[in-house]
Parts: structure tokens; C-alpha cells; sequence
């Protein structure tokens, strides 16, 4: 496993196990040690190093697939991976996923290729309607996007402005809507920055936040999203919450 933002080690790999790795497979904004953004050349340097070596670069969209802009991760950042992976927001949030790429990859899947793919919810119909009233709905509404960043921010900013109040250095990444308040007076650049998070301090504040009905992901973890179905009414609850919350963590 390479190092997210960390170029060195993946080209480190790479020449360690020269013709040997057939892909890269990363999240463009990962979500899975918490919100990290990639760093500025950071992507385009794993799609330059996919070229030079022959390798596969398959992007991870499940969490930033039609949630950080129509297109993705890969629209914002501009660049094209070989592959992505996309989970259940293809189909409107029924349990569903796909994946898809260059037409040269995927002329290997069956029926025109030798590689057999399959699966007992595979074109399901509900779930591909949900999914297809979904994306129709985000096509002819792209000012979603805008309004999501526009919550997820005024949440973030609170939250920030909450943090000055009491004095603490914590670090908030945000990407669209997609954010983690990291217990963590430093950067957060990758999964040992993350770790470095007073996770007993997180443990209380998520207690307490979920004493107070707002339920956040129970892990330091884990990215939280925002739905456009919030009003200004949920972010201001949010935002008192958390200064009630971050001050009984303090104290």
C-alpha cells in the first residue's frame, strides 16, 4: 500500500515490483480515513506514472461518483483514469454498483470479451430506474451542486468559527459537500496524519452530538455528506450542537 499524496512511494512501488503492478487503485478524494484532499499534482502525477509503466489507474468514485460534480472527482480534477468504480448512487441509492472505462479495457468483458462478469442484482430494473430518474433529475438541476457546497461550507465555516471560540486548533478538510473535523491540530494529508486524531476526544464529541439527535458517522473515520435536503433551520442545529458538544469535550 503506497501513501495518499505521497508520489515517492508510489513510484517506490512501482520500481520495486517492477512489471508486477497491474493497477493503481486509489480514491481521488478519500474518504475512508476521513475527507483528504489529493494535493495539488497528485493525481496527475499517478496518471503520468500509470503511462510510463503500463499500468491500469482505476479510480475509487463510490463517495465522489455525481457528488463533487456531475462527473466526479475526475471532472474536478481533471483527470481521466482507465477505470471507475461507482457504487450505489448509480441506481438512486438502491444496492447497486458499476464500473466502467476505456472501450479497449472493456472489450475484455463479456460478451465481447473472455472476461466473464455477473451478479444476481446485475440490471436490476428498479434499481437501474431509480438510478437513471436520479441522474435525469441532477442533469436538468445542475445548481444541485452549488447548493451543496454552499451548506456543506456554511456548516464547516460554524464549525470553524466554533473552533476560535474555545480556542482549539482542530483541522476541518472539506471537498464539495464531503467533510471530516479531524481532532487533530495539524494537516491532514494522509492515513497517518489521520491517525495522529485524539480519538477518545472524538468519541465523546460524537456521544454528545448524538445526545443532542444530530447523528454523525461514528468514526473519525469516515467522511460526513451533505444533503441538499438541509435547510438553514438543520445548520444552525448543527452548528450550536457542536459549540455544546466541542465545549464539554474541552472541559
Amino acid at each position: 500500500t503506497a501513501r495518499f499524496n505521497d508520489l515517492v512511494s508510489v513510484d517506490d512501488l512501482i520500481n520495486k515490483n517492477r512489471d508486477q503492478v497491474a493497477a493503481i487503485i486509489v480514491e481521488p478524494v478519500a474518504g475512508n480515513m476521513g475527507c483528504v484532499l489529493p494535493a495539488g499534482g497528485f493525481l496527475q502525477g499517478l496518471r503520468k506514472l500509470s503511462d510510463e509503466h503500463g499500468i491500469v489507474l482505476i479510480f475509487d468514485e463510490v463517495m465522489t461518483g455525481f457528488r463533487l460534480s456531475p462527473g466526479g472527482a475526475q471532472e474536478l480534477y481533471q483527470v481521466k483514469p482507465d477505470l471507475t468504480t461507482l457504487g450505489k448512487i448509480i441506481g438512486g441509492g438502491m444496492p447497486v454498483g458499476a464500473y466502467g472505462g476505456s472501450r479497449k479495457i472493456m472489450e475484455y468483458v463479456s460478451p465481447s470479451g473472455p472476461v466473464y462478469q455477473a451478479g444476481t442484482l446485475s440490471g436490476n430494473p428498479m434499481a437501474m430506474h431509480a438510478g437513471y430518474v436520479v441522474l435525469q433529475y441532477l442533469q436538468k438541476n445542475p445548481s444541485i451542486y452549488d447548493a451543496l457546497h454552499q451548506k456543506s461550507t456554511a456548516i464547516c465555516t460554524g464549525i470553524k468559527e466554533n473552533l476560535e471560540k474555545l480556542s482549539l486548533d482542530y483541522t476541518i478538510n472539506q471537498a464539495g459537500s464531503m467533510f471530516t473535523l479531524f481532532f487533530n491540530g495539524n494537516p491532514v494529508e494522509n492515513f497517518d496524519d489521520a491517525r495522529k486524531s485524539d480519538l477518545k476526544s472524538f468519541g465523546k464529541y460524537f456521544n454528545i452530538m448524538l445526545g443532542q439527535g444530530i447523528y454523525l458517522a461514528p468514526s473519525q473515520f469516515e467522511a460526513l455528506f451533505v444533503s441538499n435536503s438541509v435547510e438553514q433551520y438543520e445548520i444552525d442545529r448543527i452548528v450550536d450542537a457542536s459549540l455544546f458538544a466541542l465545549k464539554e469535550v474541552v472541559e
